[in-house]
């Protein structure tokens, strides 16, 4: 299940459109449908609750890069998961947090605050 943004920003690349539609294509194909997937989302963040019984904290692998947060398990896990979620806006990375309880994954995906550059100029 992906989260395809409605509105491009500057910060796409187009070559990276291509690797992301690859990437679809890949999941769709050879990795079963997530189930359990639940998305919430308020001012500040994204929270994404995702079914993962029968793994551990240590077997979790979480990559955030831009708009698309990764869900991985190890190789040693006993059960295999991988999915990739893209969202509408960028991810804060720093001010991300994820807890593992009972079988579910809970990520939290704070928002990126938008960076004005614009300076206010006196005239002379």
């Amino acid at each position: 299940m992906f989260f395809a943004p409605a509105v491009r920003t500057r910060s796409h690349v187009p070559a990276r459109g291509v690797d992301r539609s690859f990437e679809r294509f890949l999941n769709d194909a050879f990795f079963a449908p997530a189930t359990g997937v639940k998305v919430e989302q308020d001012d500040q963040a994204w929270t994404v609750s995702l079914d993962v019984p029968g793994v551990t904290r240590e077997q979790l692998a979480i990559d955030v890069d831009g708009t698309v947060v990764r869900v991985k398990t190890v190789a040693e896990a006993a059960r295999q998961y991988q999915a990739a979620y893209e969202l509408p806006a960028e991810i804060d990375a720093e001010a991300t947090t994820a807890k593992l309880e009972n079988g579910v994954l809970t990520l939290s995906l704070a928002k990126k605050k938008p960076v004005v550059t614009s300076r206010s100029i006196e005239v002379k």
